[in-house]
């Protein structure tokens, strides 16, 4: 008898290490999924049920996907497995009751291929083996971090056998971080410096009271993964990228803002071809990643529109398909422009051109949620 958990993780991994999946076998895999999750997750059943939609009566667009708020997350355990199975879980951020929430897994395997192919294809397209630097949250201190994870599993697998962690309870090690510097220019080794935009900051301030201007190897490369969280200077991202830039010495073009959230599997990237401007930027998401634009009543919007961002991630198997944002942007070219998340911001949307878009986006770098 074949084991439809497994069945079901093949059909989605053929489509990560393919990465494509057309329109037809997207909405197909995303049914039988949706039918998968239904059958064994009771909260996200019932809250499908009230929709009108069960394991027969499947939606027949993405966009009719029922979608769970992102808080969900923190008002019930949203998983297809017994809980003796999690062998796996990252805490959301923010609390409800007084704790953040789980996003919990019964395998990392789904998650490892998601967000190898991912940034095997957006941050090493050129095949270069790094060495990372790493301004994130140590999975030895905080082990539930989806962001510590995600880099701890690039930096094992993609680096060059040596990386280290320069962010230690909210406070960087600067004298490591400048010594691991020195180090890999006198080796000629590329670094990937990865590092929340907080962090960046806090990095930024600290080489600028030193009077320091480590210049990073050739064809060293940055990913910034927001997440601010109010605990910084106000700064946008085109002052921070500009001055990463004049600081660390790394092209404009090769820093790259990673947008992800802790309820997800999979991750956005700038858009290569988007790269050359610092703002606003295009951020795609891999085949089997759909992001929606949404109104305030749950409706998909026309390109250009203004709404709140829905995604469907076909690699969460084990939890939801489905989970809308608060994270305001717009659908631009085949990919979501972000445009932060507005406090009483209308969703109703404005009729914005993709040139009127540009022209209003002054984004601030967007929190990878629950890191």
């Amino acid at each position: 008898m074949i084991d439809p958990t497994a069945a079901l993780d093949a059909r989605i991994l053929n489509a990560i290490v393919a990465y494509a999946l057309d329109d037809d076998a997207f909405l197909t895999l995303a049914q039988a999924l949706f039918a998968y999750q239904v059958a064994r997750n009771a909260p996200y059943a019932a809250y499908a049920s009230s929709r009108g939609y069960d394991g027969v009566r499947l939606p027949e667009r993405i966009e009719d996907i029922p979608a769970v708020p992102a808080a969900a997350f923190k008002e019930e355990r949203l998983a297809t497995f017994p809980s003796h199975q999690c062998a796996l879980w990252f805490e959301t951020s923010g609390t409800t009751r007084g704790t953040g929430g789980r996003h919990e897994f019964d395998t990392p395997f789904l998650y490892e291929a998601a967000l190898l192919a991912s940034f095997d294809r957006m941050m090493l397209a050129d095949g270069a083996r790094l060495r990372y630097l790493l301004l994130v949250p140590d999975p030895n201190e905080r082990p539930h971090s989806s962001l510590g994870f995600m880099v701890d599993v690039v930096a094992r697998l993609r680096g060059d056998g040596e990386h280290g962690w320069y962010a230690h309870a909210d406070a960087l090690d600067v004298d490591g971080f400048l010594t691991a510097v020195e180090r890999a220019c006198a080796e000629d080794a590329a670094v990937c410096l990865a590092t929340t935009a907080f962090a960046l900051v806090a990095l930024l301030d600290a080489l600028a009271e030193r009077s320091r201007s480590p210049v990073l190897p050739l064809g060293s490369r940055i990913m910034e993964t927001g997440g601010f969280k109010g605990r910084s200077r106000s700064v946008s991202r085109a002052e921070l990228y500009r001055e990463t830039s004049e600081r660390l010495g790394v092209p404009v073009d090769a820093i790259v803002a990673e947008y992800g959230m802790t309820e997800l599997t999979s991750q956005y990237y700038d858009a290569p071809e988007s790269r050359g401007a610092i703002e606003p930027r295009i951020k795609r998401s891999p085949p089997w990643l759909r992001p929606l634009v949404v109104d305030g009543e749950g409706k998909r919007v026309a390109d250009g529109i203004v709404g709140a961002i829905r995604h469907v991630d076909l690699a969460n198997r084990g939890s939801v398909i489905a989970i809308d944002t608060e994270d305001l942007g717009a659908a631009v070219d085949g990919g979501i422009v972000l445009l932060g998340r507005e406090a009483g911001a209308e969703l109703r949307g404005c009729s914005l051109d993709a040139e009127n878009l540009i022209a209003q986006t002054k984004t601030k770098p967007s929190a990878h949620g629950g890191l």
